[in-house]
């Protein structure tokens, strides 16, 4: 079964890409005259943070966590190029060993071309962030509330693939429906410190869009250990906004091909506008695999709008299990967008 869906989404690519050649020639031919200059329309980003840790049976840590670099280019043709590549962990320092730079590693986060054949329809190709859920593709520190992530929006599928998608979006009855379809065409080659491999990975992601916000994640995949089932996993989300109050969600659930339990967790989080930028943030999780077992946690805390793209947050995070990059204490980091 698994298979089956892995092919027909392979074919579906292939099929709307050929589609999309006579879209493309009418396109090329109406392009020809007066393009810009190639080096016209680059841009540069990115973005920074830093943290401290206490965690509850382990030394201080504070870590100068990531430093993100944008590349964008686009100019009045329809091809966009994007990149990032991320420094990550580049110094820390906690009691034990002071200040160290050990666990620093480069990590190509993003690197694709798109092409917009329409509103509805788009082709990318190279490196992009796995469609999965809200978190993952919104992952970046300044961008999102807490300093801690969600365990199962890092554990139960990859964070990046490499291979094809299409994605537009479209309406449906008075509904604004968005679509992605991507598959994988080249495996990972380097496996960062405590990141699970994957391989076979093709899926599907749909948002619609109205007061709820509701998003749908199918996927089949296999852990890169050759022991290990292929698994469809099957994932909901979900925004919303009550007058001061954001509630979100994630909940995803992993069939093996033996029909057995793969993994599952879920996520609920709160975020209330206190007023001066200061937000009140709680979060409740459960998580559950077969290679890292079981863990649940609990999270209150604030961040602080202190620039718009300026992030200062603080928590305090609970709960049992022991997994790696999901600390239990006191949490505090600043992130900022540039």
């Amino acid at each position: 079964m698994m298979n089956n869906l892995r092919n027909i989404l392979l074919a579906s690519v292939t099929s709307l890409t050929l589609l999309c050649k006579p879209a493309w020639a009418e396109v090329s031919d109406a392009n020809r005259e007066a393009r810009p200059s190639i080096i016209d329309g680059f841009s540069l980003g990115g973005y920074s943070s830093a943290s401290m840790i206490v965690p509850r049976h382990d030394s201080v840590e504070l870590a100068l966590e990531d430093i993100s670099l944008f590349v964008r280019w686009e100019n009045e043709s329809r091809l966009k190029f994007f990149g990032e590549l991320e420094l990550e962990n580049p110094l820390t320092w906690n009691e034990d060993s002071r200040f160290s730079k050990k666990n620093a590693y480069v990590d190509l986060e993003r690197l694709y071309f798109d092409y917009n054949v329409s509103e509805k329809l788009n082709f990318r190709a190279g490196r992009f962030l796995t469609p999965a859920g809200r978190w993952n593709l919104l992952h970046a520190a300044p961008l999102v509330w807490t300093s801690t992530r969600p365990l199962v929006t890092s554990r139960l599928f990859p964070a990046s693939t490499n291979g094809l998608m299409l994605y537009g979006n479209t309406t449906l009855q008075n509904n604004a429906l968005e679509y992605t379809v991507f598959v994988e065409t080249l495996k990972d080659q380097v496996k960062d410190k405590n990141e699970i491999a994957f391989r076979d990975v093709a899926g599907a992601h749909f948002t619609l869009n109205n007061p709820l916000n509701l998003g749908l994640t199918l996927m089949t995949l296999r852990e890169v250990d050759p022991h290990t089932p292929s698994n469809l996993l099957v994932g909901f989300d979900f925004l919303t906004k009550l007058n001061h109050l954001e509630l979100s969600g994630e909940a995803y659930y992993r069939f093996t091909s033996q029909g057995n339990n793969g993994g599952n967790g879920a996520y609920l989080q709160s975020a209330y506008h206190l007023g001066s930028e200061w937000y009140a943030l709680a979060r409740l999780e459960t998580f559950q695999s077969p290679s890292d077992g079981t863990a649940e946690r609990w999270l209150v805390g604030a961040s602080k709008r202190l620039k718009s793209n300026q992030l200062l947050k603080m928590e305090f995070v609970g709960g049992s299990g022991n997994l790696p990059d999901a600390p239990r204490g006191f949490v505090g980091s600043y992130a900022v967008l540039f």
